[in-house]
């Protein structure tokens, strides 16, 4: 039930995932969304016990389910770790993580051919886990997670206050505490396997309890500061075309009105040569700058305007600011002109 659970909200990440697939320059964690996803998925008892009768009923399985656990869990700490470091340099390959990932994977098979695990199982460790093979198979693929998980939720925790948006400051702290309850479940699966190779029942059913929560926890955290950045990315996105669309719409009257006297100095080169932020907001610094070369040239121009027409340029002038555009900080010069119409509205 639980991997039926947890295999789902990660299912449900990797579709939030896939809408800005074809933009994102890093799939990291598209990728290791879905290897997490379809390792999870392949441990629900019905599909398990399905697909390992289909490879033999030796539990092969299981082997391919952890091998694709791990390589997820790698992909998404080099994402994490990515995403931290604050830059756009293009994405170099960890020769070294990708080694380490290889020599995991090959102790995890090598460790597997010395289990006697005859009969397929939707509790391997649990029916198997008294062969000491068995405990040192779980062992690497958990001390391995532990380690990067570890070292994942450390960076989360440390660079989460560098961050300039807020929503990718509350993506770092869930991705951390998801991270704090992922070793969680590491040291608790550590334990029962110790405790299973010393016979000890209680400890493992009460360890059990712990990783059956923990475990939960951890994807929900973790997918839920995952999902956040591209969720939130495109309300921002959705939210300001509404607002350049409306500053457009009003602009365009205040541009008509302002030029009218000047339209030989109306600039006739395209937006595009203009080359910082979207069309939509080179159009309006384009368009800005119109309004206060016409104002600045010829003052008495600003009686065509009225109030609402100066809170437009307010607003425009605002809007460029805060996108990163320096060049239209001249409505004050704008507002100076006005200032010299006596009888200006």
């Amino acid at each position: 039930m639980i991997q039926a659970v947890t295999a789902t909200v990660i299912w449900g990440l990797v579709l939030c995932l896939l809408p800005g697939a074809r933009t994102r320059k890093d799939h990291s964690i598209l990728v290791a969304a879905v290897a997490i996803a379809a390792a999870l998925s392949l441990n629900v008892d019905p599909i398990y016990l399905a697909g390992d009768r289909a490879l033999g009923g030796h539990n092969v399985l299981d082997l391919l389910a952890n091998i694709l656990m791990v390589v997820g869990i790698y992909f998404l700490s080099q994402a994490i770790l990515r995403a931290a470091e604050l830059n756009d340099a293009p994405v170099r390959r960890d020769r070294r993580g990708l080694l380490i990932l290889a020599l995991v994977s090959v102790g995890l098979v090598l460790a597997f051919l010395l289990i006697e695990a005859p009969v397929s199982s939707t509790k391997f460790m649990f029916d198997y886990g008294d062969q000491p093979a068995a405990a040192l198979y779980s062992a690497i693929q958990f001390v391995y997670i532990g380690a990067v998980v570890g070292v994942t939720g450390y960076v989360c925790f440390r660079f989460r206050r560098r961050m300039a948006a807020s929503y990718f400051r509350v993506a770092f702290t869930l991705i951390g505490i998801g991270c704090f309850l992922a070793l969680v479940v590491v040291f608790s699966v550590l334990g029962m396997d110790l405790a299973h190779l010393l016979g000890d029942q209680s400890t493992m059913l009460q360890l059990a309890a712990i990783y059956d929560t923990s475990f939960v926890g951890a994807m929900f955290f973790l997918c839920a500061g995952l999902a956040l950045p591209p969720v939130a990315r495109r309300i921002v996105q959705r939210t300001q075309h509404k607002t350049q669309a409306g500053l457009l719409e009003d602009l365009t009257s205040t541009w008509e009105k302002a030029t009218a006297t000047r339209k030989d100095g109306r600039l006739t080169t395209p937006a595009g040569v203009i080359e910082r932020g979207d069309p939509e907001t080179r159009r309006l610094h384009r368009m800005l700058v119109e309004i206060e070369d016409a104002l600045l040239m010829d003052p008495a121009a600003a009686n065509l305007l009225n109030e609402a027409d100066f809170q437009t340029l307010t607003r425009t002038e605002h809007y460029l600011a805060s996108h990163g555009d320096t060049q239209g900080g001249r409505l004050g010069m704008a507002r100076r002109g006005r200032g010299k119409n006596p009888s200006g509205r």
